[in-house]
């Protein structure tokens, strides 16, 4: 059985945690290989968000019913800064590139630059790495440092 540096085990991991990092790198793969530039941004960011997902699965504790009422509604990358503060910097990263990934998808062509989805892709996929790395998890084979896109 291996350990994680967090002290978790492969075998603690729930299953949701899984079928989040295979969503978040089904994302990556459509970001890797869209040619719409605003596509790959937000097909990127949302990989981020899936590997959060994953590891908020993983580590989120449910609040106490006792303090259900008082909660304050907080976003993936808030909790995510919370729940592994090694992890903050790249949730203030991913929650700045929010608004771009909105107008991406609303089908702005200005939104973002083919060198920030780029960017954004390699980004995405390191990351995606250092939560399967923080869940004890073996990381995935990094996608190549050019990208190359289809068609």
């Amino acid at each position: 059985m291996s350990m994680s540096m967090s002290g978790t085990s492969t075998f603690d991991v729930p299953a949701a945690t899984f079928a989040y990092l295979e969503r978040s790198a089904s994302s990556l793969r459509e970001a890797i290989t869209s040619n719409d530039v605003g596509m790959r941004y937000a097909h990127a960011h949302v990989a981020a968000l899936r590997a959060t997902a994953a590891l908020l699965a993983a580590r989120a504790r449910p609040i106490p019913a006792a303090r259900r009422g008082r909660a304050v509604q907080r976003n993936a990358w808030v909790l995510l800064a919370e729940v592994a503060p090694e992890l903050a910097e790249w949730a203030t990263f991913f929650s700045a590139g929010a608004a771009k990934r909105a107008a991406a998808e609303a089908g702005s062509r200005r939104a973002v630059t083919e060198r920030e989805a780029d960017d954004l892709v390699r980004d995405a996929d390191r990351f995606l790495g250092l939560v399967e790395e923080s869940l004890g998890l073996t990381r995935h084979e990094a996608i190549p440092t050019r990208l190359g896109r289809v068609g």
